[in-house]
């Protein structure tokens, strides 16, 4: 039996009462059904099928080859096994390039059994999100480090270091509230900074790199358990499965990190 058994599932509204609660969300991603089932028993309470499976499953050096289809296909998979998670699902590369192209694609996603969509950026993607949000479709936002800028960004780099360019993040963090975004991912973003926004916005956010302050945790599954996906190894990660002892141990480990506040650490964020 899940040691979460008596928890009720987890909906977009519960998210907002989560922040106004100060309990932290423990997120992981998974492509499959069978380590979406074992997050799910273990204390994970949203589940990302994120663009990063072009990466770590399919092989590619980015996340730009990924297509709706991809992600529909593994969303479908991991929503067949979860019965207490949030299951969001990334819009991947261009799918969001206008406001009819990211609701077509988000409604594949919402069908294949998604309960929030996930995208990259704000300025013109304000419009993107208020046409999802108006349309009933939630929508989590993602700003910092994003995978589908890579090549304008020239790599995998911390953002926001600069004053000016932490300003336009907070900007655009308390944009994308209120556009009508309800979950907001923030990556490679300096841990101070990442408080301020937290502090700033209405709505949870969620860290991957992004230091303790966040309302909220995430990391990439294979990532997680140091596993070698052929790239190199962030130095947010943690291993967990080397404390856990089996998989399963490995989750209900980082769940309990992030809600008590010990991960992520000094050495797994960014100053």
């Amino acid at each position: 039996m899940s040691v979460h058994a008596e928890q009720k599932p987890w909906t977009v509204p519960a998210l907002a009462e989560a922040k106004r609660q100060g309990r932290r969300l423990a997120m992981l991603t998974a492509y499959d059904a069978g380590f979406a089932r074992t997050l799910d028993r273990n204390g994970i309470d949203l589940v990302l099928v994120g663009d990063s499976l072009g990466m770590v499953v399919q092989g590619h050096g980015s996340t730009l080859p990924v297509t709706v289809a991809d992600v529909a296909y593994h969303t479908a998979a991991v929503a067949r096994a979860l019965t207490r998670a949030l299951l969001l699902a990334d819009l991947p590369f261009q799918s969001d390039a206008t406001p009819e192209r990211a609701l077509d694609a988000s409604v594949a996603l919402l069908q294949a059994g998604a309960q929030m969509v996930k995208l990259e950026g704000a300025g013109p993607k304000l419009d993107v999100i208020r046409f999802l949000a108006a349309r009933d479709i939630p929508v989590c936002a993602h700003l910092g480090l994003t995978p589908q800028s890579v090549l304008k960004l020239g790599g995998f780099k911390v953002q926001g270091r600069e004053q000016q360019a932490a300003a336009r993040l907070l900007a655009d963090a308390q944009a994308v509230a209120e556009a009508g975004a309800s979950l907001l991912v923030l990556e490679c973003v300096p841990t101070a900074l990442a408080q301020r926004i937290t502090a700033a916005v209405p709505i949870p956010t969620i860290g991957i790199g992004a230091g303790p302050h966040c309302d909220g945790q995430v990391l990439v599954l294979h990532d997680f358990l140091g596993l070698d996906s052929g790239h190199r190894r962030p130095r947010f990660v943690k291993d967990f499965l080397a404390e856990g002892g089996s998989v399963a141990g490995a989750v209900r480990a980082y769940a309990d990190a992030v809600r008590d506040g010990s991960f992520p650490d000094a050495d797994h964020a960014y100053a």
